[in-house]
């Protein structure tokens, strides 16, 4: 990722907070997605385990599903270089096959895994596995199966919810992931190369490794990943990485590889973000995205700082922490009085030694949270306190009722030139801009510089006018738009 993108206001900064909701909570029961076995807070420390993963795996295997993701034929785009292909199983063969093959009717276009993380039927996975559906079916591992009804979802970690109408399932509880260390046993549980039920062994071999694969679905990813040697294989997409007590220590997101196939490391978003995502989506609808407001260099990317000094003939060193480069009007790293320059070294009582370490340490708080932020400025050491704040400057959390409408339906747009309208022959239109992937938009095949002509049969010259006819709006809509080829297409979707 160039590093004008790894923390631009934000990239490096969203999400939010620390505490976890209990039954205490509102009055609402979150008990199933706080509780933890009595080890769990020893993860990683020491291992009472050999070679037997037995246990484990019979603890695992019954929380552990198949999602199946239909979608409708006729929408269905193929992208040539999808980087989640090889990792989001294909029933029909590989990529290439892939192009030229749409699925039979009545069969899904891909397969993946998730983990039951409730008794009454709550599901986390991983977004690129129910990406463009219009239809989920959760298999069991005893076969039995049911539609899936999509909770919520958030590309910027590639986490989605789930839910069946069902009770007394076979559950997983979430380990504390910051206590997972480099060299203890974990197991893969998932259903590779549609081989249901399938549990690999290995160890943790990194954590907040940063692989810049979320890049392509979210403008303010959030990569720091558990890294491991468990094989893994596509169709492993939302399967459980788990401790040798059965434990949830993250969620099989994505591998590196040549062929597309295990060749030594995967990659889990770790258990802690995992479960903060997943209650913010019960709780809210939505994530809450906290943001401390600064634009970064990681420091501890050689190549990122030689072509920043190059750049902007600096005579920066390479090391660790993160090097502020930009600052947000309004935000809570003005407020506090952090600069250009500074070079920030740890948040709260985590060390900061690059991106991953400082877009984890954000990550897991919401806007209102406040955090120390440790930083050096002309060689001394600076402790501040800052308040986080969304993208719109709250402290607040907010619902979907909160939304803007640009929001609610995942694109901004921008005015058409007269030139624009001159070449496509059109009276009106605007430019679709920073579409984000698994939208309302993105679903009805509208990319980033496709123009819409019309919302509701009515025309549309700017994004106010996109506003005035959505704003409190409930129902379908319809949306007249223009490719990259000049073909017009009507497609719609339905706003709660």
């Amino acid at each position: 990722m160039p590093f004008a993108l790894t923390g631009i206001i934000s990239g490096a900064t969203v999400f939010g907070a620390s505490q976890y909701f209990t039954s205490e909570n509102n009055g609402e029961d979150f008990s199933y997605f706080t509780k933890t076995s009595k080890n769990s807070a020893f993860v990683g420390m020491g291992s009472a385990v050999g070679d037997d993963f037995v246990k484990a795996s019979k603890t695992t295997v019954p929380a552990v599903v198949t999602i199946k993701n239909y979608q409708d034929r006729s929408s269905q785009r193929m992208p040539e270089n999808d980087m989640f292909d090889f990792f989001f199983g294909n029933p029909f063969g590989g990529n290439q096959q892939r192009q030229q093959q749409q699925p039979p009717k009545n069969m899904p276009s891909g397969l993946g895994s998730g983990v039951i993380i409730s008794p009454d039927g709550y599901i986390i996975s991983n977004n690129h596995v129910v990406a463009g559906a219009n239809k989920l079916e959760v298999v069991l591992s005893n076969k039995k199966s049911y539609i899936a009804t999509l909770v919520g979802t958030d590309p910027n970690t590639d986490i989605s919810l789930l839910k069946i109408e069902e009770k007394g399932l076979p559950y997983l509880n979430f380990a504390n992931s910051d206590m997972v260390e480099v060299g203890q046993w974990v197991l893969a549980v998932g259903n590779p190369l549609g081989l249901n039920s399938t549990v690999t062994a290995g160890i943790v071999s990194a954590k907040g490794r940063s692989i810049d694969i979320l890049s392509q679905q979210s403008r303010t990813p959030i990569e720091s990943f558990i890294q491991t040697d468990a094989a893994i294989n596509p169709g492993n997409s939302g399967g459980a990485l788990v401790n040798v007590n059965g434990d949830l220590i993250g969620i099989n997101t994505a591998i590196q590889s040549k062929t597309g196939y295990y060749e030594g490391y995967g990659f889990a978003v770790p258990s802690n973000l995992a479960r903060k995502i997943v209650e913010d989506i019960k709780k809210f609808g939505l994530v809450q995205r906290g943001f401390l407001g600064v634009g970064s260099l990681d420091l501890s990317n050689e190549m990122q700082v030689a072509a920043y000094n190059q750049r902007e003939k600096k005579n920066l060193k390479a090391g660790d922490g993160i090097y502020v480069t930009e600052i947000t009007k309004k935000s809570g790293a003005e407020d506090a009085g952090i600069q250009v320059g500074d070079i920030i070294t740890k948040i709260d009582n985590t060390d900061i030694t690059g991106f991953s370490d400082l877009s984890l340490a954000i990550g897991s708080r919401r806007p209102g949270d406040k955090v120390n932020v440790t930083y050096t400025r002309n060689g001394k050491v600076n402790n501040v306190n800052v308040t986080l704040k969304d993208q719109k400057g709250g402290t607040s959390s907010r619902s979907k009722d909160d939304l803007t409408v640009t929001e609610k339906i995942g694109s901004e747009f921008e005015p058409l030139s007269e030139r624009v309208k001159t070449d496509y022959g059109l009276e009106s239109g605007v430019i679709a801009k920073n579409v984000i992937e698994g939208s309302e938009m993105d679903k009805i095949g509208v990319v980033d510089n496709y123009i819409v002509m019309e919302i509701n049969g009515k025309p549309v010259n700017s994004q106010k006018d996109v506003e005035k006819i959505l704003n409190n709006y409930k129902g379908n809509v319809q949306v007249k738009y223009v490719d990259s080829y000049g073909r017009i297409t009507t497609r719609g979707f339905k706003l709660q």
